[in-house]
């Protein structure tokens, strides 16, 4: 079992910054990839950034430049980040972490962290 746990979401004016973590624990050994989402009120969950193990990134057309997705390994600790710069209202949204495992054959998710961008 992988336990996936979201942080450092916030409320925000516009044109700051955040970085969020996501901290794996467990099995990470079914871990490869590495996904943020992101699910605004009334909208559908949709993808903002995916990691590889190899740290092959992709990002979806409306973050590029301006959000960034690592990901790093301390003490058996799988932690994901996503610094987010240059922050509009249209990014208000729960970000979630999510980590497929094929492996596994699982589908691992945290618990989400809200970001709150006011004008």
């Amino acid at each position: 079992q992988v336990r996936l746990v979201e942080s450092g979401g916030g409320l925000v004016q516009a044109g700051d910054s955040l970085r969020l973590s996501c901290a794996a624990s467990g099995d990470t050994i079914c871990i490869s990839a590495m996904s943020w989402y992101r699910q605004a009120p009334g909208k559908e969950r949709e993808l903002v950034a995916t990691i590889t193990p190899d740290g092959s990134t992709n990002s979806a057309d409306s973050v590029k430049g301006r959000f960034t997705i690592s990901r790093d390994n301390v003490k058996h600790t799988l932690y994901l980040y996503l610094q987010m710069n240059s922050l509009t209202p249209a990014d208000t949204a729960v970000y979630y972490c999510n980590a497929p495992s094929s492996l596994c054959e699982a589908d691992y998710w945290g618990q989400g962290t809200p970001v709150t961008v006011s004008s």
